[in-house]
């Protein structure tokens, strides 16, 4: 059975309106078929959605970090997984596993010659927001390569690399 037919009625009930009900779905389908990544991400998008859906953590945040760490360990490769579940651990406010994650996302695109895209420049935003809320001062010397390197992608995301942007600024 291919991965879109065994999502197929979790995604019927999403597109009704019965988000729990394909989070149900979904978690059953995960024991159903524990080795298919697909499986276990779409599980942790509605879970997650769910979560934002009900402003409370209806499906423990627990429980969706290790269906998105399952979905990236049945498929190394994909690329979507290791955003989605950067983008997850950043809404959850662990920078260490979101930057980590993030950067990994960053070698990949490196890797195939892809220059900083939105995913990397959205979360240079959202990592300099969740610093202004968790240490405003950045007083954490932890904190400082974090803003940098969310500065570096946020320049990317605009069109220059680093030395670039620094001979611009200097002007």
């Amino acid at each position: 059975m291919v991965s879109e037919e065994i999502l197929e009625s979790a995604i019927e009930m999403f597109r009704n309106g019965d988000l729990k009900g394909a989070v149900e779905e979904l978690e059953s389908k995960t024991k159903e078929h524990p080795d298919v990544a697909m499986v276990h991400h779409t599980y942790a998008e509605f879970a997650n959605m769910l979560n934002t859906e009900e402003q409370e953590d209806v499906i423990p945040g627990t429980k969706i970090m290790m269906s998105y760490k399952k979905a990236m360990e049945l498929d190394e490769e994909n690329d979507e997984y290791i955003a989605d579940f950067a983008g997850f651990a950043l809404e959850c406010r662990r920078l260490p596993v979101a930057i980590k994650e993030f950067q990994r996302y960053s070698r990949r695109l490196e890797m195939a010659d892809i220059p900083v895209d939105d995913v990397l420049y959205m979360a240079a935003r959202n990592i300099v927001d969740t610093i202004e809320v968790i240490d405003p001062e950045k007083a954490n010397p932890m904190v400082q390569p974090w803003v940098e390197q969310a500065l570096i992608w946020a320049v990317g995301g605009l069109g220059y690399d680093r030395s670039a942007a620094s001979e611009i600024l200097k002007e």
